[in-house]
């Protein structure tokens, strides 16, 4: 089996999600800032974040040749996973609106609070009421339209959904403690700042893991 990784920064990989990948029998093929048209028949795509916006087309066509793979790909309703800019790019592909955000920048580390639709969805079913995570965006989106809100936050509603074999996540459950550190250097953030409750996060790693390798379970089922 294969698993397509559109990636967008250097600095921001699969983190706790390469391992689970790996162990479920995919086979990795990456492509930096590119996407090919082979890759729609490929097991399982993977869309990760990134600093651009899914509405930047003009500025940075790839964008708009992944929005396009991406409605190919729900069109053929095969497993995809977006995170982050990956879930805005998907939540896009389906018909949603794309926009900046009004209440600011989601930049923390703090809790996604999951919808009873998550409990009843194989993906996600056992979960909790929450999942500690790390959140930076800016952007959000209206509602999917054809989708299951899985998720929200006090800041922004819109922040898990799946439609058909297509799950997008607008939070990082990949994330891990350290990668967290990493994304604040390559940002410039003040790391006393935004680093403070990086304890938790690692915590969280483990609890963060067996929700991943549900999600990864259930996608490779179908």
């Amino acid at each position: 089996m294969r698993a397509v990784i559109l990636q967008h920064e250097q600095h921001e990989g699969l983190g706790l999600l390469g391992p689970v990948l790996t162990a479920a029998g995919y086979s990795l093929t990456k492509r930096f800032r590119n996407v090919e048209h082979a890759d729609l028949g490929a097991e399982l795509v993977v869309v990760l974040g990134g600093s651009m916006s899914a509405n930047d087309v003009d500025v940075h066509p790839f964008i708009g040749a992944e929005r396009a793979f991406l409605i190919e790909r729900l069109a053929l309703d095969k497993p995809t996973l977006g995170i982050c800019l990956g879930s805005q790019l998907l939540a896009a592909a389906a018909g949603a609106e794309v926009f900046e955000g009004k209440n600011g920048k989601e930049l923390t580390i703090g809790p996604v609070k999951w919808m009873k639709a998550a409990q009843e969805d194989p993906a996600f079913k056992g979960v909790g009421a929450k999942s500690l995570v790390a959140h930076w965006h800016g952007d959000t989106f209206t509602p999917v339209p054809g989708a299951t809100l899985l998720a929200s936050t006090d800041r922004y509603a819109q922040q898990a959904f799946r439609i058909g074999k297509a799950v997008g996540l607008q939070f990082h459950l990949e994330l891990t403690g350290d990668g967290w550190l990493e994304w604040l250097k390559v940002g410039g953030l003040d790391v006393a700042t935004h680093g403070k409750d990086v304890g938790k996060l690692r915590a969280a790693e483990p609890a963060n893991t067996a929700v991943l390798e549900r999600l990864v379970a259930a996608l490779r089922e179908g």
